[in-house]
């Protein structure tokens, strides 16, 4: 006997109301790190081995600064939220799955935040 309404097996929506609106943000995010991570890998390696200077000069050009900005804030979410799945599914006891999910969501929006620092501080030094 199945107890969901009409209505939430049409939406998708569960008991947490977020599930499809987790899945949807996974799938836009890496439709767009395929773009944005062909453009990160060809910038980077225009001035791989060419120096510490020339990768400062490189990501001081503003649309490199905001490829590379774009590519870490994304990354960086598609990460999360991957995690989070594997988290999910994996850990089945409560109060470890709420330690990991927090701890998951902290670190990797750290990553991101040290990321658009180090490009920023290049951008507009």
């Amino acid at each position: 006997m199945a107890y969901r309404t009409a209505y939430k097996a049409a939406t998708g929506l569960g008991s947490a109301k977020q599930g499809v609106g987790h899945f949807i943000s996974q799938r836009l995010s890496a439709m767009a790190l395929i773009p944005l991570g062909a453009a990160f890998v060809y910038t980077f390696s225009q001035a791989l081995g060419a120096g510490h200077e020339a990768v400062l000069e490189t990501y001081r050009q503003p649309f490199n600064a905001l490829i590379a900005l774009g590519f870490f804030i994304v990354a960086f979410r598609h990460l999360r939220l991957g995690l989070q799945v594997v988290i999910e599914d994996y850990v089945h006891a409560e109060r470890p799955r709420l330690i990991a999910i927090i701890a998951n969501a902290m670190i990797w929006r750290a990553f991101a935040v040290a990321g658009v620092f180090a490009v920023a501080k290049i951008a507009l030094t």
